[in-house]
């Protein structure tokens, strides 16, 4: 209310007739709460009830409350973006973890900027910097190595919110991730109990993938565990041309060879054809395992054996990670690194064709046999 002075002196009082743009506390007024509540709904970055959401929604209508996206990153210094690295998107599981992570961010109001790597440690090196520079608010990433990627350390440095995606974390760096080693000891169990005892373990080579390196860690483990030989090893560049000539010549240097795991589906499928073209057949000359548990590996003949995952779920609980960081509030509760995996028969494993007298070593299996990454450390430190 206002008061006006007319022309013969007397005083009365009206309406203000100009409108000025509503301000966030008159919405707070106008919906009955406190304008940090209003902040929260409007920045949806923090618990509010259904019923104040849509009375502070109504409100803003009501009023013309107008809420730019450019004038909260000004206001916040903050870009409102998040840099999401991952080696490739033409491998399903990255491709679904890259959309869990987006649908997280995208519903607290942030945009994700991807970028993929081609496992190659000096492209996600410039990934980094550059997504650095255009001031993003935090990453999601998988790196070629945690413990060496230069990309990573110049994001620690610089203290940008952060987690990594499938790579082994550290006590100074969060991760979700499959417990790969323990994932690895009960894929040698599911070939020892189809009586495979000559082994070995194909992937990208290790300088581009820790993941692999883990996988074939928790192998050797196992194969040591059942005193069986220890898995001979081919790694190769992501480039797949090539892999028929190198998985001949691996054969050919190791012919007792029954079994091999692979370090991932799809390159676990490529395997399979690469084998019939050499004339062997799958699993009669050949049992493979593969890693990740990819839909399309239920769909070929022979069905893949396989270590199944969740990368979605994997994907958005490192987007929470990184929200609560930049938020400041409690990081989301990890899944139980036993819990990350499990392990899905096919019709690519099967006991050996041959005279298949590695079949008695099934018999030494049983259920009671846990094997396990717990109970691997606890059997080797009582052997010491």
């Amino acid at each position: 209310m206002i008061k006006l002075l007319e022309k013969n002196g007397n005083v009365s009082t009206g309406r203000m007739d100009l409108r000025q743009p509503a301000s966030i506390k008159d919405v707070a007024t106008h919906a009955g709460c406190g304008v940090g509540t209003v902040s929260r709904v409007l920045n949806q970055s923090g618990p509010t009830s259904a019923g104040m959401k849509k009375r502070v929604l109504m409100a803003v209508k009501e009023l013309g409350f107008e809420f730019s996206e450019v004038g909260r990153s000004l206001q916040s210094s903050k870009t409102l973006t998040i840099g999401c690295v991952v080696p490739s998107v033409a491998n399903p599981v990255y491709a679904d973890a890259v959309q869990g992570a987006q649908e997280t961010f995208q519903s607290a109001g942030y945009q994700t900027l991807l970028v993929c790597t081609n496992y190659d440690p000096d492209i996600e090196t410039q990934a980094i910097r550059t997504l650095t520079a255009k001031q993003v608010d935090g990453f999601v990433l998988t790196v070629s190595d945690a413990l060496s990627s230069e990309g990573l350390k110049s994001i620690q440095k610089r203290e940008i919110p952060h987690c990594l995606l499938f790579n082994l974390g550290t006590d100074n760096v969060k991760s979700w991730a499959v417990d790969d080693h323990s994932a690895a000891l009960s894929v040698v169990k599911a070939f020892i109990e189809k009586g495979h005892q000559n082994l070995g373990f194909l992937a990208l080579k290790f300088k581009s993938s820790d993941r692999a390196r883990e996988r074939y860690q928790g192998f050797v483990d196992g194969c040591n565990h059942f005193s069986i030989p220890k898995p001979a090893l081919l790694e190769i560049d992501e480039d797949s041309d090539a892999l028929t000539g190198l998985l001949k010549e691996f054969l050919i240097q190791n012919p007792k060879l029954t079994g091999i795991f692979v370090s991932n589906d799809f390159l676990a499928l490529e395997t399979i054809r690469c084998a019939r073209d050499l004339g062997l057949t799958v699993p009669g000359d050949l049992s493979i395992i593969g890693f990740d548990g990819i839909k399309v590996g239920t769909m070929v003949e022979p069905t893949l054996a396989t270590i199944v995952t969740d990368p979605k779920v994997m994907g958005s609980g490192a987007a929470r990670s990184v929200l609560a960081i930049i938020q400041g509030v409690e990081p989301p509760v990890q899944p139980d690194p036993e819990l990350t995996f499990s392990f899905r028969p096919g019709g690519s494993l099967a006991f050996p064709a041959h005279g298949r007298k590695d079949g008695e070593m099934a018999a030494t299996v049983s259920p009671s046999n846990n094997l396990t990454k717990k109970n691997l450390k606890n059997q080797q430190e009582r052997s010491i």
